[in-house]
């Protein structure tokens, strides 16, 4: 079945033939059908730009790959297909008291997505990123075998499906942050959290400007979690939330019967159609930014939330990229290096002077060794700026060079309008990343419209 498919943005569909494979034997059968557009996994579609898309190729719909999860107490690891979504996976380890080590600002991403883009969370200071805390995965490279990988003397034979054992650390850390290149994440085994409760508690401050938001930041060292919404428009003003894990004494003694009960949440509501164009922008997004700011309380301890309404304050409205309008909108998200606030100052200048919603600053903490994966010690800023706006793509040219030259780089899972060049002088690791892939996928089956306009693949003939 042809679908025309796009990221979270919407700004730049295409079609691909999708299928919906239920297994790892129906993803090996794909690979090996693919056509001359080659193959892709896409998960649940929350990556910006293009990077879950193959126009005219063959899209593996992996929401199919699905099945229990299993959760080993006496490792304290969890064991899932790659479809199920974080969410899901979640809940499923409450009940046992551990939680995900690392979740991004959606439940709504697929465990083999976030691998994929090894998804960073607001705890990236204190725990690094999901690839982190990854034990091994089962990957189906396009000759169809079935590959368990891990990052050094991790992968267990016993963890993964039937197929060939091969604990090989370079195409783990290629598939880790890998935007689905490398093969299809069919399911993983990752270390969990142990915890007392579902709830976090969450210490809120309002800051009056970006200096004093990076100063409350750079001295937080007691919490695990810290985020900040930012008013880029505002003077770079900000609310600032840090919080832990809630301990059972922290909850009220109705919470205390059940205290791993009541961290979910579902969707509240749903944006029932696309907003006209031209609602977003500097008037709107200024109104809600400062009605968004003022609601914060001035300095809070100590409130208790619910885990999902702490992580996933989005998901409570399911489709909410609507509100962009017909034109979409593209998401800016760098890392600079410690040192580098003065880039960072500068960056933010830029986007000041455009319609930016949904600003997020966090700082970020050790890397991963994976050649594309995104995070790396710093900060980084990630804000939404309306597709359609006059001038954009000048303007983020201007702030890649800024970051490039300031050693930073961009996520490829936010991007959708960055130059191959950039990318390529941002990811020094992309030659060792080629190597592998070309071991794994000689033919270059894999392939994404990410990879096409960033020229992340090099042809078969010139690996």
């Amino acid at each position: 079945m042809t679908v025309l498919l796009s990221g979270w943005g919407r700004t730049a569909p295409s079609a691909a033939r999708v299928v919906r494979p239920r297994d790892a034997a129906q993803v090996a059968q794909v690979l090996a059908g693919a056509g001359p557009r080659g193959a892709l996994p896409r998960g649940l579609g929350r990556s910006y730009g293009d990077a879950a898309q193959d126009a005219g190729g063959t899209v593996l719909d992996c929401t199919g790959l699905t099945g229990p999860v299993r959760f080993d107490a006496a490792r304290g690891e969890v064991t899932a297909a790659a479809g199920v979504p974080l969410g899901r996976l979640a809940d499923a380890l409450l009940p046992h008291g551990h939680v995900l080590p690392v979740v991004p600002g959606t439940g709504y991403v697929t465990l083999g997505g976030a691998i994929a883009a090894d998804v960073h969370g607001k705890n990236h200071h204190a725990d690094s990123s999901l690839g982190a805390h990854v034990r091994s995965l089962a990957l189906v490279t396009p000759d169809g075998a079935v590959r368990l990988v891990g990052p050094g003397g991790a992968g267990r034979p016993e963890d993964g499906p039937d197929g060939v054992t091969d604990d090989d650390p370079e195409l783990f850390w290629a598939t880790v942050g890998g935007m689905g290149l490398t093969g299809v994440v069919t399911g993983a085994t990752l270390a969990t959290l142990p915890v007392e409760t579902a709830f976090a508690r969450v210490d809120t401050d309002r800051t009056a400007d970006l200096d004093a938001t990076l100063d409350l930041l750079s001295r937080e060292s007691g919490h695990r979690y810290s985020v900040a919404w930012i008013d880029l428009p505002g003077g770079g003003r900000s609310v600032v939330s840090r919080a832990d894990h809630a301990h059972v004494g922290d909850l009220s003694l109705a919470a205390r019967r059940a205290p791993l009960r009541g961290g979910a949440a579902g969707p509240a509501a749903t944006v029932p159609f696309t907003a006209p164009a031209g609602l977003f922008n500097r008037w709107t997004v200024g109104a809600f930014n400062r009605a968004y700011y003022h609601r914060a309380p001035r300095r809070r301890r100590g409130q208790i939330q619910p885990l999902a309404a702490f992580f996933h304050p989005l998901d409570g409205l399911r489709a909410w990229n609507r509100a962009y309008g017909p034109a979409g909108a593209v998401q800016y998200q760098c890392v600079v290096p410690p040192g580098e606030e003065d880039t960072l100052r500068a960056v933010a200048a830029e986007l000041a002077r455009v319609p930016t919603f949904l600003g997020v600053l966090k700082r970020m903490g050790e890397s991963t060794p994976g050649p594309l994966s995104f995070p790396r010690p710093g900060w980084t800023l990630a804000v939404d700026v309306p597709a359609d706006l006059p001038g954009l793509r000048e303007l983020l040219d201007r702030l890649d060079r800024r970051v490039l030259e300031a050693g930073g780089r961009l996520y490829l899972a936010k991007d959708a309008r960055a130059r191959p060049g950039t990318i390529r002088a941002m990811y020094p690791g992309l030659p060792d990343w080629r190597r592998t892939c070309a071991r794994a996928d000689p033919d270059g089956v894999m392939v994404s419209d990410l990879a096409r306009r960033l020229g992340l693949r090099a042809r078969p003939e010139k690996e």
